[in-house]
Parts: structure tokens; C-alpha cells; sequence
């Protein structure tokens, strides 16, 4: 289940990574126009709605995102079916249809089924339909129906199946999203408290990839309270939208690249070198762009208390932006340019205020973390028991290679060390993971891994274990590729 959970996480990173797209629009085009909203600019006004159709229609991107990182050979009439079937789902529980099946008016029809168009319905259809493409893409019919064999036969039978989902639907999603906006409310209710309740478990279901579920309910409309659209969309109220993004912005920018710092400053005088390579660009990356996995995964699992303390401190400061009515929002994670770009936005309140805070949370993140690594010796990353000549991290890495030949290097030792071709099933790769199927664990030798200087390992089942390197594991997925041909 664990497994599954972890591989749907991934799969939703594929449409939510277009985000980053829709806040560049949407930024560019409120700091053209921050008080007309496209009013008077025509040039602004192409700009947010161009940026609004992507967040307008992310549950369509789900399905299909979805469908396609689902299914078992990432083909595109999987990402078809997705598609089906959403548009299978959202036309018969629309309110019209809806309200012609129960003989009533328009009005009458429960609220629910006006929302049926979101990203729970989004990602339910994508399932489905990898379900679909899993079980009949190599389906061979009689010589009369040949014409809709295998794949052909993929989009029939997810629709036919959404027909089912859909009946399922007409009583179970009036009581789902009844519980998911009392849940949301129960939450929002809570003020400050909430947004901080929120922050922490959303870094604490990290590891797992459940965040996702958590995100949904907060930055999407399945409950209503649609946080990151209603924020670029400017349709929530001043100084309280944003609240459940703001807080990330001085854990993302200062707090984890201190933390990095802290790490650096902690690690052993001979390892130094290999520790600053990783938490320069790891620190970069969660500065510049908000994505912190490579950090995050640097000291999560050598270190788990030490994670438990920054979930705690995020926790802390979503609280703190929220306590204050200190707003930003992000299109794709809490990083300096969705800062830059969303500072302008008409909901945006004293956002700067959030640079302040991350200063003092940078401070706060340096010195605690220091603290507590050397006062209970955690083994981060430079601290690691064993002698640090037999790591051979520089000639493994490349030393002074540069480019293709870098990671063409990383990713045969990489590949070596998971066993090759005889141990090897799969290869796959997530925004900064590399998530593997080998057929025996035993094989594996994390440490001529480890000696390529990747953040970190994660044995997630009995065949599978991801690697994390970084926000180039594209690079090294491609190279290994190659090796596997």
C-alpha cells in the first residue's frame, strides 16, 4: 500500500509541475496591472488568463498526469483515458444532469455535485484509468473487434468503468465532500493555530508522499477553501488568503539553507569538501526555486529527530505569517521567484514581512540545528562513522569532469552499486529521486552509491529503494538509461 501511496505521490508531481508556468504568467501580468487585476492592460490581462487556465483546469492535468505516471509503461493513450475519464465523471455528476436524474430544479441539487469538477474527482479518474490501461492494454479481441484491441480498447472500458465510479459517486460524494469541508472548516477555524497544525504534518508526510492528500485539501478546491487558486485568482480576502503558503516561504528560503549551513559547519575537517558541495546547491535550490527535498532528505532519515524539530518550526511559522496576516503565495513551491512573482498580487499583505521572519527562522534553524547535532552527535551528512579516504567521493564524481561526462560517471558507479543487469528491473525518476525495482536488496551496495556524493538512500520495500540526488537526477536517470539499453 506504502508503495503505491509513494508512486501516486510522484505521479501527481507531473501535473503540478506545470504550476510554475501559470505563476509566471499570473506574476508578470499582476505587476504589470497589481490594481486592475487585467483591467487596464491588455498585455496584463493576457497574461493572468493565460496563467488561469492552467490553475483553472488542474483537476483535468491530474487525470491525465495521473493516468500517465500510473500505468505500467508511461504510454500516451493512458494519459487519453484520463482525460475520458474525467470528462466521463464531471458531465453526468454535473448539476444540470444531476438535477434532470432527480426531476428537481437546478437549485435544489445538492452543492456538492457544483464542485464535482476538482482534484480528488481529478486524480480518482486518472486511477482509474492506469487501472484500465494496466489490465487491457495488451487485450487481443476477436478478428470482427480487432480494430479495438489493446490499446484501442484502453479509453472504452475506462469510460464504461467511470459509469460505475460515477453511480458510486451520485451517493458517496455528497457525504465525501461533506466531511472534507468540515474537516477543512474545523481547521480554518482554528486561525493561526490551524495554518500551523496544517505546516507541520504537511512536512511531517514527507517521506511518504501522503502530503499530497493533506495539500489537496487546502491549496485545491476539494474543500472549498482553494488557497493557491483564490490567491493568484484574487477572488479571497486580504491578509488571510495565502495563509497556508506564506509560512513556507522563511522555512524554504532561510530556515533549511541555515540548516545546510549548520550542517556544513558541524561536519568532519576532512569531509568538509564533499558536505559543501551538496548543501551549496541544495541550499540554492530551496532558496531560488522551493524545492528542498535534496536538504530535506540529507538529514531525514540519518537524523529523524532532527526532521521532527523542522516540521516542528514550520509548523511554527505558517503559524507565525498567519498570527500576522503576512501573505505570499506560490505556483509551484515557496522559493524566491514565486515570491518575487507573487509579491505584486492584489492579496499579497506587507509580504516582505516574510523576509523578516526568515531571517530570525534562519538564525533560529543555524543555531538549533547546530546545538543539536553536536550535542547529541547525529550523524548528518560530513559526520558519518568510517574513514572518509575510502569514500572516494571526488574520483567517483567525476573530480574535474564537467556536464555529460559527470553524470555519465554518477550514474555507472550508481548503477554498479544497485547490482547492474542482473539485479536491475526498473529505473524511474521523480523531481529529485530516482526510484528503482531491483530483484534482491542484498545485492545492493549502498556505499559505492553513497560515494557518489547523493544526499541520501531510502529503502522503501523489500525490491524497491530510491536514490536522492538532486534537482538533476533527470541527467542521471538519462545516463543510466543508456546503460541499460
Amino acid at each position: 500500500m506504502m508503495k503505491y501511496l509513494q508512486k501516486l505521490g510522484r505521479s501527481l508531481m507531473l501535473p503540478v509541475a506545470v504550476l510554475p508556468a501559470a505563476a509566471i504568467l499570473m506574476g508578470i501580468g499582476y505587476w504589470i496591472d497589481p490594481s486592475g487585476w487585467g483591467a487596464d492592460s491588455p498585455i496584463a490581462a493576457f497574461l493572468i488568463k493565460s496563467g488561469g487556465s492552467l490553475i483553472d483546469n488542474l483537476p483535468i492535468l491530474f487525470a491525465v498526469g495521473v493516468a500517465l505516471g500510473m500505468s505500467k509503461d508511461k504510454d500516451g493513450s493512458s494519459a487519453l483515458s484520463g482525460l475520458v475519464a474525467y470528462l466521463v465523471v464531471t458531465t453526468l455528476l454535473s448539476t444540470d444532469v444531476v438535477a434532470m436524474l432527480q426531476s428537481i430544479e437546478p437549485d435544489a441539487v445538492d452543492p456538492a455535485f457544483a464542485k464535482i469538477g476538482n482534484a480528488f474527482v481529478g486524480i480518482i479518474s486518472g486511477l482509474v484509468a492506469a487501472s484500465m490501461y494496466n489490465r487491457f492494454s495488451q487485450t487481443k479481441l476477436p478478428d470482427a473487434l480487432a480494430f479495438f484491441s489493446g490499446k484501442r480498447l484502453v479509453p472504452i472500458m475506462t469510460a464504461v468503468s467511470m459509469l460505475v465510479v460515477s453511480a458510486i459517486l451520485f451517493f458517496v460524494w455528497p457525504l465525501v465532500f461533506t466531511g472534507l469541508v468540515n474537516f477543512g472548516e474545523a481547521i480554518s477555524k482554528l486561525g493561526a493555530a490551524g495554518a500551523g497544525i496544517y505546516g507541520f504534518f504537511n512536512r511531517l508526510l514527507i517521506p511518504t508522499g501522503l502530503h499530497h492528500a493533506l495539500n489537496s485539501v487546502f491549496w485545491f478546491d476539494v474543500a472549498g477553501i482553494n488557497d493557491i487558486g483564490n490567491f493568484w485568482a484574487s477572488t479571497g480576502e486580504k491578509g488571510v488568503t495565502g495563509m497556508y503558503q506564506a509560512g513556507f516561504f522563511p522555512v524554504m528560503m532561510f530556515g533549511l539553507p541555515a540548516a545546510g549551513l549548520a550542517m556544513y559547519h558541524t561536519a568532519k575537517s576532512s569531509r568538509k569538501k564533499q558536505a559543501a558541495s551538496l548543501f551549496i546547491a541544495a541550499g540554492f535550490a530551496a532558496f531560488f526555486t522551493g524545492v528542498t527535498e535534496p536538504l530535506e532528505f540529507a538529514f531525514m532519515f540519518a537524523a529523524p529527530a532532527l526532521y521532527v524539530v523542522h516540521a516542528v518550526l514550520t509548523g511554527i511559522s505558517l503559524a507565525v505569517a498567519a498570527l500576522f496576516h503576512w501573505t505570499a503565495g506560490f505556483g509551484f513551491s515557496a522559493g524566491l521567484v514565486d515570491f518575487v512573482l507573487s509579491s505584486r498580487l492584489p492579496l499579497a499583505n506587507q509580504p516582505y514581512m516574510l523576509l523578516v521572519q526568515g531571517l530570525v527562522f534562519g538564525l533560529i534553524y543555524y543555531f538549533l540545528f547546530r546545538f543539536l547535532i553536536v550535542k547529541f552527535n547525529l550523524k548528518t551528512p560530513g559526520r558519518e562513522d568510517g574513514d572518509p579516504e575510502d569514500d572516494n567521493t571526488d574520483e567517483v564524481a567525476g573530480g574535474q569532469a564537467t556536464g555529460n561526462e559527470k553524470f555519465a560517471k554518477m550514474a555507472a558507479v550508481i548503477y554498479e552499486g544497485l547490482g547492474g543487469d542482473a539485479n536491475v528491473v526498473s529505473v524511474d525518476n521523480c523531481i529529485t529521486r530516482l526510484r528503482l525495482e531491483v530483484k534482491d536488496m542484498n545485492k545492493v551496495d549502498q556505499n559505492k552509491i553513497k560515494s557518489t556524493g547523493v544526499p541520501g538512500i531510502k529503502v522503501v520495500g523489500e525490491t524497491s529503494i530510491q536514490v536522492i540526488v538532486g534537482t538533476q537526477v533527470q541527467f542521471v536517470a538519462d545516463e543510466i538509461a543508456k546503460i541499460r539499453k
